[in-house]
């Protein structure tokens, strides 16, 4: 199951977040068909958000056709985005390039910059959702 954190200082809309966690882990396949997403009450009880930011993601979700909601079952995916699992070998090769970026003293900031401006000249043409 997917556990949400909200970073309150990011800027970003706390609804967006859980939207982009929620892909994040479709991508990686830690959430496939099926999977039963936290309710609004784990979530609230985790993160100590408002329950009507929980459902305004789960929302967007379902109109994305990412998710659907069961009435008195919960929110479980529909569709996954996964094609890069987390125990991908270009996953592992990232986990070392990282490791190796903070050892040179990068901060995390620039890390993401720097990957930013790499993704940035490799998929120009890309129109993918973030």
């Amino acid at each position: 199951m997917v556990e949400y954190r909200i970073d309150r200082r990011s800027g970003v809309a706390t609804y967006v977040q859980i939207v982009q966690q929620t892909k994040q882990a479709l991508r990686l396949g830690l959430l496939e068909p099926g999977d039963k997403l936290p309710t609004a009450r784990e979530v609230v009880e985790a993160t100590a958000i408002n329950p009507n930011t929980v459902l305004k993601a789960y929302r967007e979700l379902e109109r994305e056709g990412l998710v659907e909601a069961r009435r008195g079952l919960g929110t479980f995916v529909r569709k996954s985005l996964s094609t890069a699992p987390a125990d991908s070998p270009l996953r592992a090769e990232l986990d070392a390039w990282a490791v190796r970026a903070r050892e040179t003293g990068l901060e995390r900031e620039d890390v993401a910059a720097l990957f930013t401006s790499v993704l940035d000249a490799h998929f120009a043409d890309f129109k993918g959702d973030a």
